[in-house]
Formats: structure tokens, sequence, C-alpha cells
């Protein structure tokens, strides 16, 4: 037998955490010498340890755990609740994912912070485009907020064309407005270039008007990096005299699988202060 001391350290665990376990019932020690107090085990129970302690880190509660370990839990609901448990930590680490990649995004925008782009900022007139689309609302214009609805709705949207037998004639555009609600709510529009007439009713075709003046810049890589090219796009927006008017549209030139690989150009317009 082990003294709960060696116990702890072939389980790689804490004595403390030992003693709690067997207060709570959930990991009795083999003996209990009665005049002492101390507590032995055996090993064979690094077993049970073991299984207490993967439970655990899957995120299951200590009572769960005890249900598990102790065979109250049928093999179907164990299933189902590592199945449950193994979506949420997926769902976990994409969020994780997402958020390290515009803290990326940020830390990028303040190391750009005082270079101003001269000649990758160009003036143009844009012409009016009719665009089939579909729109849903964000909650805000924050990456976390835009990127879970704008990818989904262009999956329907092609998807959506596709059963129609239409083929777009030109890119992909993206353009936002203030919800009508308000609050900072953000209407998102998932558009792309058509010119055939549409007969599907979950479809809206529109026209988008033409941009007299709008400062336009091109990015390169997946959209959820595009913090710090538009805020040099704004930055140089500000410095040469310009107000935006609304938000920048989002043109998708070049979209390959590889969404590091794309090419988008953010058309801004503009008035002059």
């Amino acid at each position: 037998m082990f003294t709960i001391g060696d116990f702890a350290r072939h389980g790689r665990v804490s004595v403390r955490m030992l003693r709690h376990y067997d207060a709570i019932g959930l990991l009795r020690p083999a003996h209990v010498d009665p005049a002492s107090g101390y507590r032995h085990y055996t090993a064979a129970q690094l077993a049970r340890l073991n299984r207490i302690i993967a439970l655990k880190d899957l995120g299951f509660t200590l009572q769960q755990v005890q249900d598990i370990v102790d065979e109250k839990v049928g093999l179907e609901e164990l299933r189902g609740m590592l199945r449950l448990r193994r979506a949420e930590l997926e769902t976990a680490m994409a969020a994780a994912g997402a958020r390290l990649v515009q803290v990326e995004a940020r830390l990028r925008a303040i190391e750009n912070e005082g270079h101003m782009p001269t000649n990758d900022v160009v003036i143009k007139s844009v012409a009016p485009i009719r665009v089939a689309e579909l729109t849903a609302t964000a909650a805000s214009y924050g990456p976390e907020d835009i990127g879970p609805i704008i990818g989904p709705l262009y999956d329907e949207l092609f998807r959506c064309l596709d059963s129609a037998g239409i083929t777009p004639t030109g890119p992909g555009i993206a353009y936002y407005e203030d919800a009508p609600e308000g609050g900072g709510r953000i209407s998102v529009h998932a558009a792309v270039q058509v010119s055939a007439a549409l007969r599907d009713g979950v479809l809206r075709v529109v026209d988008l008007p033409s941009l007299d003046g709008a400062a336009t810049i091109v990015h390169r890589g997946s959209m959820d990096t595009v913090l710090p090219t538009a805020q040099a796009l704004a930055r140089w927006i500000d410095a040469n005299g310009y107000r935006p008017i609304g938000y920048p549209r989002e043109v998708n030139l070049e979209c390959p699988e590889n969404r590091d690989e794309w090419v988008t150009e953010l058309q801004a317009p503009l008035r002059r202060t």
C-alpha cells in the first residue's frame, strides 16, 4: 500500500485533492489506520483516479464524475454526455481561435500606428451594380459579431443561386448599414453581382448606387485580419481632408479555398470635410 503522499505523487495530484475526494466519497482510501487516521491506497486505485481526473478535465461536475465511475450512468447516456462535451470543447476552441485572430489583428493595428499608407489608397468612382443578396442583423460592427453571420449568409446565398440555376456575373460584395432597430445593431448584406432575373423568393435583387468618390485599398488575407488595413484606410481618409459616408463596401476580388490568399477591396464612400 501507499501512503497518501506516495499515492498523490504516483497519481500526479495533490494530497489536498485526495482528502477532498475522500470527504465526498469519490475516492476512498483502501485502508485508514484506526489509531493514527493515516490513509493508505493501493496501486489498483490509480485506475479510478485516472478516470476521475480525465472526466473532470472534460468539464464534468464531481457529482457527474461519481455517477459515471460508480456506473450509475448507462453506456448510451455516457456516450451522449461525452459527445456533448466534445461539441462544447470544439465550440470553445473555435471561439478561442477566433479571439486569438482578432487579438493578433489588433496587435498589428497597434504596430502600424503612425505608418500612413501613401500609394496604397486610390480614389475612384464606382459604377452602379445589380446584386442578389441575403440580409441578417448583427449585434455590432465588431468582427466577433460580423464573422459568424457573413459566412453562413454567403453559403446560403450561393445555395439559393445554384438551385435557381443562376450564375453570378461578378464579385461578391458585402456591405453594411445601421439596423433600423438601432442599439448599435448592424444590417449585414451578403451580395453578389447578377444579371439574370430571379424567381427565388428567398433572395432580394437590389441596385447598389454608384459612388462618385470612394477611397479604396486592397486587403490581402482572411477578412478576420482586415482590421489593420481598414484602420490604415481610415487614417488616410482623415489625413487627406475627407470624411467617410457610412460603412466601407467589401468587394471580393479573389476568394480561393485558402482564406489567407483572399484579395478584397475596401471601398469607403467619401465627402470633403
